[in-house]
């Protein structure tokens, strides 16, 4: 069977590194195989889902270039559920129980005071028809529970090796709540089952609900997909993800200015044996993707890579694919400018602050009053790609100034700032009636 991989967010928020991190090698492991991968909005919760969310989703998975094969709203999939459920529920595999949540948790306090594992006592399955009927009558409404087998799950997993949980250790789920709201689980594997997905590709905090949701298929009478759990993803300092990092949000990542690619290639190789380094295409990165290469340990989740990983992706794009965007910013100097400054760019947005220096205005700084004349009166006449080098010599001839102590007030003078492109690249963009102007001291 060819891969099918799914990606299920809930429309509740903003999506962030995390979960794009799991569409991202969902993405990536079907993509790489020739498969499919599927977009799925996890939408039940009609209350908390917005529109608004779940556009922004397709907005930010299109930025990235995570397009899908197929897509789907579980909102419109509830008759679907309510047949699995009922046949569960025939099957004597599904069954009410109506303790409150107070109840619930003295229980669990019980049971923790006496050494016992809190797990469901599965009380509700003693209860008489009568009984049921009484406390529906006291106004209570049942939540329902899935009889697990309590038996050894094993399966073999694409990212963890052999993995084993004990069901019996667990405490029967609840897939339907009092108000008749599907938990996350059910729609889930209805889903999986209907949509016939292959391997479920999520973070290793899943690996416990893994025995419960193999027993729900198997109980289906479906062939049980294949699992794949990543570590999950920390700070540079191996603690939780902090705001400290600034926003994780996709979209807000977007609005900073960085590259889709940087964003993919950095998700797509911590926590892999792979070299950090931007990748030509998500395509390029899809080729190389493989679950072999991913660590154990959680993936550290650096900006500073990021940013590095950003200014290498800026870096590489040519001027046939930077026109367009420099067009947009009302920066598009030609192809020589863009080649000159790109390597002094972190974001492509800086590019708005290199053009600046070409047609100003700048105002020089001028630390030496006599060196800036002196400077001036050896410009030449015509400033080309042979222009820094000539006048520089003739200037070094005149004053005596010589390395940093003659390039650097000249750069000053010209660009108004320390640091930038290669100058004998610069200058005839800038061109000599500004040079004139600023080595007067004028801004220009």
């Amino acid at each position: 069977m060819s891969v099918k991989v799914r990606f299920a967010p809930s429309p509740t928020g903003k999506l962030h590194v995390g979960n794009v991190r799991t569409a991202l090698v969902n993405w990536l492991f079907a993509k790489g195989q020739g498969g499919a991968f599927v977009l799925r909005i996890d939408d039940t919760d009609l209350v908390r889902s917005t529109r608004e969310s779940e556009d922004n989703i397709e907005i930010d998975l299109k930025w990235l270039g995570l397009t899908w094969d197929e897509r789907y709203n579980q909102s419109k999939r509830f008759d679907r559920y309510e047949e699995a459920a009922a046949r569960l529920k025939a099957d004597g595999r599904l069954y009410p129980c109506y303790e409150t949540a107070d109840e619930l948790d003295r229980r669990r306090k019980v049971q923790l005071s006496r050494g016992l594992p809190p797990i469901y006592d599965r009380a509700a399955l003693s209860l008489t028809e009568a009984e049921k009927a009484a406390l529906e009558a006291e106004g209570r409404r049942p939540h329902w529970r899935f009889k697990l087998e309590g038996k050894r799950v094993a399966w073999e997993d694409l990212a963890r090796g052999h993995a084993e949980v004990d069901t019996a250790s667990m405490s029967d789920p609840v897939l339907i709540r009092e108000d008749g709201l599907f938990l996350y689980t059910l729609p889930s594997v209805v889903d999986d089952i209907d949509m016939e997905i292959t391997h479920i590709i999520r973070g290793e905090d899943h690996v416990t609900n893994t025995g419960a949701q193999i027993e729900i298929f198997e109980a289906l009478g479906a062939k049980v997909p294949g699992f794949a759990h990543m570590p999950l993803l920390v700070g540079a300092d191996g603690t939780a993800l902090s705001k400290r990092l600034g926003s994780l949000a996709i979209m807000d990542m977007r609005a900073d200015g960085y590259e889709p690619i940087a964003i993919t290639s950095h998700l797509g190789k911590i926590g892999t044996s792979d070299n950090l380094e931007v990748a030509a295409s998500l395509a390029d990165l899809g080729a190389g993707f493989a679950f072999s290469k991913m660590g154990r340990s959680p993936a550290r989740y650096d900006t500073a890579d990021l940013d590095r990983l950003n200014a290498q992706a800026v870096h590489a794009i040519d001027y046939a694919g930077a026109r367009p965007r420099l067009e947009v910013l009302g920066v598009d100097l030609g192809e020589a400018f863009w080649n000159t400054v790109k390597g002094n760019l972190s974001k492509f947005g800086d590019v708005v602050e290199m053009a600046k220096i070409v047609t100003g205005p700048v105002t020089p700084v001028i630390e030496d009053a006599a060196f800036a004349a002196a400077a001036l009166e050896l410009l030449p006449e015509t400033i080309d790609a042979e222009a820094w080098s000539a006048w520089t010599s003739a200037v070094k001839d005149k004053t005596g100034a010589k390395g940093k102590g003659l390039f650097m007030p000249l750069r000053l003078i010209l660009t108004g700032q320390a640091h930038g492109p290669d100058m004998a690249a610069m200058i005839p963009l800038i061109g000599r009636e500004r040079m004139v102007q600023r080595l007067k001291g004028e801004t220009a």
